[in-house]
């Protein structure tokens, strides 16, 4: 009984650890990329404002709101976009680490503000992520 107690915790720790190493990479690689897709530097979508704003601004809570704007437009596009969708692993991981820091971020945020600062940083460098590869997915669709 504790032996496979002590599994099950220890499978889920490797879990965890893995998703976050999984993520971490991804944002990483996508980072290059990103810099030159026009639609993640577009400035309508608050996350390049949250990203500038990040280092000095108080008022975390109004940077989380526009991030929750663009997480909603987005992921409506996703849905209703002909030919747009996050089919891939890597999307829906992404789109799965931008849920975990979010709820990561409302735990944190009052207790912890630099780890509240953080998890923001990563929801709005998922959202640049996901508005590029979107931007180069239509703009694949457009020169077809």
């Amino acid at each position: 009984m504790i032996a496979s107690l002590l599994i099950i915790v220890i499978s889920v720790a490797l879990l965890g650890y893995w998703f976050r190493y999984s993520c971490i990479l991804l944002l990483r690689n996508s980072a290059e990329q990103v810099a030159l897709a026009s639609a993640a530097n577009d400035q309508r979508f608050g996350f390049t404002e949250v990203q500038r704003e990040l280092a000095d601004s108080v008022e975390l809570d109004r940077l989380e709101q526009l991030l929750e704007r663009d997480y909603r437009l987005l992921t409506y596009l996703l849905e209703h976009a002909a030919g747009l969708s996050t089919g891939s692993l890597e999307d829906r991981l992404l789109v799965l680490d931008y849920r975990v820091m979010a709820a990561y971020y409302r735990t944190t945020k009052k207790l912890a503000p630099e780890q509240a600062r953080r998890a923001l940083s990563e929801m709005a460098s998922v959202l640049s992520v996901l508005a590029g590869r979107i931007g180069e997915q239509a703009g694949l669709q457009a020169e077809s």
